[in-house]
């Protein structure tokens, strides 16, 4: 499976059948758990378009992590899709997000570590994103929750 076939396929299996403040809260608290578990300096973000849900900044992380899950998240956002699927997307067409789509890169990052929340029967209605790792391991981060979440 390639790795865009492996992106799709996470995000048609990671749907949640409603989601909430508490949801956004227990999401955000397992996030911080296996962060901590493995002592990842990041943080951890979970919002709609324009509310935050959940907010956490662990030790180690920095002031840029907050901007680049900002630019992450509005990615996801805008897409529909997780940030890293939308960066895939792009490296295989060989181009990047920018003037070229009316894109600011300043607000907009398509490197991993944000995935959409996509509710059944409603569609998107958040971005959960993690950043202060590689792209990947943002990204894992987070399929690796939702999978242990949505399986329970």
């Amino acid at each position: 499976m390639t790795l865009m076939e492996t992106l799709e396929a996470q995000e048609k299996t990671l749907v949640f059948q409603s989601f909430d403040e508490t949801t956004a809260y227990e999401i955000g608290t397992a996030l911080v758990t296996a962060a901590r578990a493995s002592k990842a300096p990041v943080i951890i973000n979970i919002r709609t378009p324009d509310r935050v849900l959940f907010h956490a900044a662990l030790p180690g992380s920095a002031p840029d992590n907050d901007h680049w899950a900002r630019r992450k998240s509005n990615t996801t956002l805008r897409y529909h899709k997780a940030s890293l699927r939308v960066g895939e997307s792009n490296r295989l067409k060989n181009r990047s997000l920018g003037p070229d789509f009316g894109i600011d890169p300043l607000d907009y990052a398509d490197h991993g570590g944000s995935f959409p929340v996509r509710v059944k029967g409603v569609g998107v209605i958040a971005a959960i994103t993690v950043s202060g790792l590689k792209s990947e391991e943002d990204h894992a981060m987070i399929v690796e929750v939702l999978e242990r979440t949505l399986a329970g």
